[in-house]
This record gives C-alpha cells, structure tokens and sequence, in this order.
C-alpha cells in the first residue's frame, strides 16, 4: 500500500501516524468521513482487506493504533485528515494471553490482546460477561482503550471461571479489588 497526499488514496494520513510514538489521539481528531472500505476484523481478531487475510502484523497493529468506536455505533480507521468506515463482527481485539498476581480480593488479572495492548481488569479496563446470541453461553469481554474491546478467547475464558468464586448472589471474578460478576450463584 503506497501512502501519499493522493485523494484517491482512502487513508493518506497514515503516514503521520507511522510518525508517532505510542497511540496517536483519535479521540480528538475530527477529520470528515470518506466513506467505507473493504476492510472487516473477525469474531476471531483476523483483520481482512477486499476478502483478504492481512498477514502483516506490523500492519495491523498500525492499523488497530488508529481504531476509533463512535457513538453512531460504528467503528473507524481514523487518521488526522481522514476517517473511513470498517465492519467488525464482534469486537475489534481478542485476548490471548492472561497472567494472574495475588489471590482473592488482591487478585489482578492481566490480559495481552492479539495486537500486543495489555490490560490490568479493573476501573480502567473493566470486564462485562455478555450472553452469546443463539447459544445461551456467556462470552466475557475486557475494555482495553475508548469504547473498544477485546473478546477473551475461550481457553482463557475457562481460565477465569476456574478463578471465579461465588460472591453472595453473584458467581464471579475479582481483579484489582472490584468484583466482577459472571452469572448469578443459583443459575450455576
């Protein structure tokens, strides 16, 4: 992919924020709507481009550094000058890795996402159990920036019932002393 000023090219801002050390701010950018592009991320965390599997990792982590999830419910790739609208089938990251510190109420349970963010489960980056559409299960999901998540895969989610305890009504998990509930007790 050639970046350049070329209004034809849909994300010609790119280049700046190859620039940048860290996540660049697209909280605060407002550069107009360009349109949609081909461009979707998997209920697995692979990211696609025209029906293309994107296998350059460097490039999807660049491409993650400037995803933006609006109130209109849509997500975006957001640059300085240019914003262009993806599909997401359900959330933009998935968490592969988890490391846990400490024991009951002390517990910390850190998660690394497929895009290499890390997250400590807590008042920043808390966790939300959802019910799975269709199946009756429960799909867990840990805040990792803005608005965007990431699905903790389902190894690690058999991981984190496994340091699930009951909590008077609630079966759950504590990480940084907030207890996070997973399923009420009596439906165990």
């Amino acid at each position: 992919m050639k970046l350049s000023s070329d209004v034809s090219n849909p994300l010609k801002g790119l280049a700046d924020v190859v620039k940048a050390k860290g996540l660049p701010p697209v909280h605060l950018w407002n550069p107009p709507f360009c349109g949609d592009i081909d461009m979707r991320i998997a209920a697995d965390g692979l990211w696609y481009y025209m029906n293309s599997p994107i296998g350059r990792m460097p490039l999807v982590k660049l491409f993650a550094s400037i995803l933006r999830y609006d109130a209109d419910g849509k997500y975006y790739l957001v640059t300085p000058v240019e914003k262009c609208g993806i599909r997401v089938d359900d959330a933009p990251f998935v968490a592969i890795r988890m490391r846990v510190e400490g024991a009951g109420q002390n517990l910390v349970i850190h998660f690394e996402t497929n895009v290499d963010d890390e997250v400590a489960v807590g008042p920043q980056h808390p966790l939300r159990v959802a019910n799975e559409a269709g199946t009756g299960g429960l799909k867990p999901y840990v805040l990792v920036r803005t608005n965007l998540e990431a699905l903790v895969s389902r190894a690690l989610y058999y991981d984190l019932v496994a340091l699930g305890v009951n909590d008077g009504e609630w079966f759950g998990v504590w990480s940084s002393g907030v207890f996070y509930p997973m399923q009420r007790s009596a439906e165990l």
